[in-house]
């Protein structure tokens, strides 16, 4: 048009960019400080083991990545499909650097979640990021070529969407709603998680359009994951682990004669165990992968474990089991439950799955096993191009043993902290628990689920950590009072400050 002369964009000058940053740490330097110290445990981490850390589970994933042909009868794919992802980089140092980032990414959710959401003062939200920020077994967790650390993010971020929001979009459930389907697809106890929001969202009446948008942005890739894995093994399912899996959750206890289990059901007698039950132990793990001495318990037919009929077989077997022995069930799943909030740290469930969640202190070559589809070894050194065995360089790696031997959280402080969520549930019964009720629910579920349907595992307790955090912040918000020499030096006004939501409930 004639007449009309564009203004020239005006660009920030690197000062003017450079005062902001400073005056954005300044407001958060609590935080910041933490945040940067985190990091910098987890640089010494890589520096120390290279390229990466390895778990039992580890080798199924990176098959994954370098098969992807058919769904893997054991897991979900989700955490495979993103290891192939990454694997033009060919570099698992690469995967932990990622997987780093996501620890710091949860650690700054919580964060910004209390602080700028709830309303909690800046250091009362860095203390409730103080656990995924430095926990050593959490730094060793996101080194292992593992699930979890993605998992854990995309949990943490699921439920940060649903409580950041009071007034929510369609356009925001369906958000929520592949994030959690991610979650599923990385771990099918995503279920529960959705399970968990749906119903948040019905009781703070969050209108269908959001729900409906969640749970169909939700539905689409796990139900198309599912039916490409009917395709494959000709059940629509996610897995066909489960049944073995819950066989093992009942083995310490299964009485096929209290059961009512005889001869006219083979498939359920094969199943039985002569094993007397004083001579099972404690951990279930040697009736369906080893015990302490590489042996076990009972043997599943030759190449059927996690076969359909097999996974349908043992399912049977174990709702018998539960069915019959109630008691017997409750006993071993509270035993379990409670396990994650002692002081100490036992060895449990067997001392070479206890040791893998220690920063070694010796070398050692990558295993040779046959998977599912390739080798261990080479599967890894394709994925690598290159050896990908774990090299421990001192002292960066002597710093990190000795870090863990000190600094972790012990597990009768998450046990408190779940109490004050549990508080926070309670004297909002008039609203059902109000925004506490979703994280402390979810990290309830976390702990439970796994010591309900397979066994307990350290690894299992520290996505629930996050949550169990989160519950206790908003439950402590209005009670928090900083101490007189803080109180002083946050009394000054920030722009941050300024611009934070108010706190009331949703």
């Amino acid at each position: 048009m004639v007449g009309v002369v564009e203004r020239p964009r005006l660009k920030m000058p690197a000062v003017g960019r450079g005062m902001r940053l400073l005056a954005i740490l300044r407001c958060h330097r609590w935080f910041a400080a933490a945040f940067a110290l985190g990091g910098l445990l987890r640089v010494v981490a890589m520096l120390g083991y290279r390229p990466a850390l390895w778990f039992n589970d580890s080798y199924e994933y990176v098959s994954v990545a370098l098969h992807p042909y058919r769904p893997h009868p054991i897991r979900p794919n989700g955490y495979g499909f993103y290891l192939m992802a990454l694997e033009p980089a060919h570099s698992f140092g690469f995967v932990v650097f990622t997987q780093h980032l996501m620890g710091l990414a949860t650690a700054l959710l919580v964060y910004l979640l209390l602080h700028r959401r709830f309303g909690l003062p800046g250091w009362g939200a860095t203390l409730a990021a103080v656990p995924v920020l430095f926990d050593a077994y959490q730094i060793q967790l996101e080194h292992l070529i593992m699930s979890d650390a993605l998992f854990i993010l995309l949990v943490v971020g699921a439920i940060t969407l649903v409580l950041w929001h009071r007034k929510m979009s369609w356009r925001i459930g369906a958000a929520i709603g592949l994030m959690l389907a991610f979650t599923v697809l990385t771990r099918t106890i995503g279920l529960a998680i959705l399970g968990l929001v749906v119903v948040y969202m019905l009781i703070k009446r969050a209108g269908w359009r959001p729900i409906v948008a969640m749970v169909a942005a939700c539905a689409v890739p796990v139900l198309g994951y599912m039916g490409w894995f009917a395709s494959a093994y000709g059940k629509f399912g996610m897995t066909s682990s489960d049944g073995p899996i819950l066989y093992m959750r009942t083995a310490l206890f299964a009485d096929c004669h209290k059961m009512g289990v005889d001869k006219r059901d083979l498939d359920l007698a094969l199943l039985c165990i002569v094993v007397p039950k004083e001579k099972r132990g404690s951990s279930g793990q040697g009736f369906l992968w080893w015990n302490q001495q590489g042996q076990k318990f009972h043997i599943f037919p030759a190449g059927s474990k996690f076969s359909v009929e097999m996974n349908e077989n043992a399912s049977r077997f174990a709702m018998r089991a539960i069915t019959s022995q109630p008691g017997d069930y409750l006993t071993v799943v509270a035993r379990d439950f409670f396990r994650a909030f002692r002081w100490d740290r036992p060895v449990y469930p067997d001392a070479n799955t206890y040791m893998q969640y220690e920063f070694p202190r010796a070398e050692k070559p990558l295993p040779n096993w046959e998977l599912y589809r390739g080798r261990a070894d080479s599967d890894a050194f394709k994925y690598e191009h290159g050896s990908a065995a774990t090299r421990i360089v001192a002292p960066w790696a002597d710093f990190m043993q000795g870090y863990q031997r000190a600094i972790h959280l012990p597990g009768i402080v998450l046990g408190v902290v779940m109490l004050i969520g549990l508080y926070g549930v309670a004297v909002r019964w008039r609203r059902l628990g109000g925004p506490v009720l979703l994280p402390w629910l979810a990290a309830v579920g976390l702990i439970l689920a796994p010591a309900a349907t397979a066994e307990f595992d350290y690894r299992y307790v520290l996505p629930a950590v996050p949550l169990a955090f989160l519950a206790a912040g908003i439950t402590l918000r209005h009670g928090v009072r900083l101490p007189r020499a803080l109180r002083r030096a946050s009394a000054r006004p920030s722009s941050a400050a300024s611009s934070a939501p108010a706190t009331a409930d949703t």
